[in-house]
């Protein structure tokens, strides 16, 4: 499915810390209570519920009872999603979801189909065409169309620290190098970020050396060198964090790409 991840996960005792993806995060809970902070709010969803997280917001991740939570996820580029919404509403733009949690069994139902299609029976056409239906439906039922993403400009400040950050993804600068780097005291550089971003600069620069290594991965490098260039200690560094932001260990991650890529080869030469 063309710039979309598919991930399918029973968690128990598992716990995805506060995070955000630059994609939406479309879903079925399929099995027992998923708990989640999202929008300054605390949420559950249970099976057959849809969850819906847009793109750059904060949230969590962790059971709801004891039994933990299953579901069927897509991780569709903004993109994505808006092309979708430009063909059903008119309006050009990345559409939002007021509503994190949607009791909507007939799109939760093309969603799992779509889902099915893409892992159980590998039909990327049917897998494609039944998801584009899924964000049809989530739109017109429950969007608002090209109203997604805060127009409200980034402090230069703040993406001053993230080059310098990203520039330096294995040796970063200490906080007080960067508060003295863009003028400010080390507090209200914290503040300052974190009100941004809705993370402080060392979750954030966690996230954007997992994200490194995932490009990494996906290009067939082992998880101890991807470990290596990100800036992690070492492997199992890498994949404490790595399983708290993306889900599965660098190594299942890394597998299943490897599979994929060689799915693709072998459709190209059929």
């Amino acid at each position: 499915m063309p710039d979309t991840d598919l991930l399918r996960a029973r968690y128990v005792t598992h716990t995805f810390g506060r995070h955000t993806h630059s994609g939406y995060a479309i879903g079925v809970i399929t099995d027992g209570l998923e708990a989640f902070d999202y929008r300054g709010g605390f949420h559950q969803a249970g099976g057959g519920q849809i969850v819906v997280i847009e793109p750059d917001r904060v949230h969590t991740g962790s059971a709801g009872g004891p039994a933990g939570w299953a579901y069927r996820m897509f991780y569709p580029e903004p993109a994505v999603v808006a092309a979708v919404a430009a063909e059903v509403t008119g309006v050009r733009g990345t559409p939002s979801f007021p509503r994190a949690i949607m009791d909507d069994p007939a799109t939760a139902g093309v969603l799992a189909a779509a889902h099915r299609a893409a892992y159980e029976t590998a039909d990327p056409l049917a897998a494609t065409t039944l998801f584009l239906q899924a964000i049809a439906m989530l739109v017109s039922r429950h969007g608002s169309p090209g109203r997604g993403r805060s127009a409200r400009p980034r402090p230069a400040v703040v993406s001053q620290v993230q080059e310098l950050l990203a520039d330096q993804l294995v040796d970063p600068p200490a906080l007080d190098e960067l508060a003295r780097r863009v003028g400010m005291s080390q507090y209200a550089l914290v503040r300052t970020f974190r009100a941004s971003t809705g993370l402080p600069p060392h979750r954030w620069l966690v996230q954007q050396r997992v994200t490194k290594a995932r490009a990494l991965l996906d290009a067939g490098e082992v998880p101890a060198a991807a470990a290596a260039a990100t800036g992690f200690a070492d492997q199992a560094h890498l994949t404490r964090h790595f399983k708290q932001f993306v889900g599965v260990t660098p190594g299942a991650y890394r597998s299943e790409r490897l599979s994929k890529n060689v799915q693709e080869i072998r459709c190209q030469r059929s």
